[in-house]
């Protein structure tokens, strides 16, 4: 999920709402403003609803950050890198780069989340309880009270043990502590959550044919979105198993072409592109530092008349936006970044930023392709360790022989 408002950084993690969010606050504005409020405070005028509409929107949508911030940060804690937070439609998103190294972990950081939002929950409780033992506006207490309920609301349903909501990583937890493989619990976290969002898909067509109306949308999209989530986050494991212990350098072609930023797109498509079978340039600086990255798509675009005059820095993805890694970077770490204006491409750089090769949907599918080939088990006995070095030597019957 890409964020189109950066909020900034809150403890360190980058954080951005995506512009779908301006849907759920106006649902809820709307719900409360002529719903919720006017029953539990009658006479007031439609302002003061509103305004406690607005204020109850953008009081959730904090809960919702400190829920998402909760796991960012105890998975920092916990030696998983964390790309950013984006709220968005339906809920929020704590994007991780890797995976929990044990089941402690993984349960450590589901779990605080749900646990955030009960304490919000109760806390909010607690402001309600003391507004209305003090006197307190009467609108006030109906905001606090609402916030209580739609916190403890949201801890339960991320508590349903079906991935990916929270209850499904606790469940994979359980089940990769109790059978010792990752990958099979996570598998069946995966599923669980599949079956949950065809359950919830199932009650909202039946709400619509009762005529139960909005609620049975609700139903539906949810339900159809935790189906494809859940689906996505199977494959994602399986390939994950599937790349584990290959590192960036193993899949990377060494000494790309590279063009300057200001060449133009005529003179890099009578150079390279009608010459070789390439369709990634990156473009480097006379240091050779990255400068941006062009694609044949983004070639093809430019009219004939314009190429002779457009340069390669015009339309080339600017260097901040094409991701970027290491040699000696896990790959299952690179592929969740391979997005956006690179078109699936990804640079790798050394210490120094300079580039020494390149990433593309090609190298991927080839070792998808050449995986089995690779002999033996790639985990370790005893549980997955998806974002750990490779054994050096592993014992078999009748000897030793290196890992491969």
């Amino acid at each position: 999920m890409r964020s189109s408002i950066s909020l900034g950084r809150v403890g360190g993690v980058a954080v951005g709402i995506n512009i779908s969010v301006l849907v759920i606050v106006a649902i809820l504005v709307f719900g409360l403003a002529f719903g919720r409020f006017p029953i539990d405070v009658p006479g007031l005028p439609a302002w003061a609803y509103v305004l406690a509409g607005v204020v109850s929107a953008v009081l959730f949508l904090a809960c919702l950050l400190a829920h998402e911030l909760a796991h960012a940060i105890v998975a920092r804690r916990r030696g998983v890198e964390v790309s950013g937070i984006v709220l968005w439609l339906l809920g929020g998103v704590a994007e991780l780069r890797g995976e929990p190294r044990s089941p402690r972990d993984d349960l450590a950081i589901a779990g605080v989340g749900p646990l955030t939002s009960v304490a919000l929950g109760a806390v909010s409780a607690l402001v309600a309880w003391l507004l209305s033992m003090t006197g307190g506006v009467p609108l006030l207490v109906s905001i606090f009270t609402y916030l209580a309920w739609v916190n403890v609301l949201l801890a339960v349903f991320n508590l349903v043990p079906a991935a990916p909501l929270d209850g499904g990583r606790v469940l994979r937890a359980i089940l990769w502590s109790v059978w010792g493989d990752r990958v099979r619990a996570a598998v069946a976290a995966a599923r669980a959550g599949r079956m949950f969002g065809y359950v919830l898909v199932a009650l909202g067509f039946l709400q619509l044919v009762s005529g139960l109306g909005i609620q049975g949308v609700w139903l539906v999209l949810i339900g159809w979105f935790l189906v494809n989530a859940a689906t996505a986050e199977e494959q994602q494991t399986r390939v994950g198993a599937t790349l584990h212990g290959i590192r960036v350098a193993d899949v990377m072609s060494r000494e790309p072409v590279v063009a300057h930023p200001e060449e133009t797109v005529a003179a890099i498509v009578d150079r390279l592109v009608l010459r070789h079978r390439l369709s990634t340039y990156p473009l480097v600086d006379a240091d050779g530092r990255l400068s941006g990255l062009v694609t044949l798509n983004r070639l093809r675009d430019v009219p004939p008349p314009d190429r002779p005059l457009t340069r390669l820095g015009e339309i080339a993805c600017p260097p901040r936006d094409v991701p970027t890694a290491r040699p000696d970077e896990p790959l299952t770490d690179l592929l969740p970044r391979m997005s956006g204006c690179a078109d699936g491409r990804a640079v790798v750089v050394d210490a120094d930023g300079r580039l020494v090769g390149l990433v593309t949907p090609s190298d991927i599918t080839r070792v998808l392709q050449t995986a089995d080939l690779r002999t033996g088990d790639p985990y370790r006995t005893g549980g997955a360790d998806l974002t750990g070095p490779w054994p050096e030597v592993r014992h078999e019957r009748g000897g030793s022989r290196p890992a491969a």
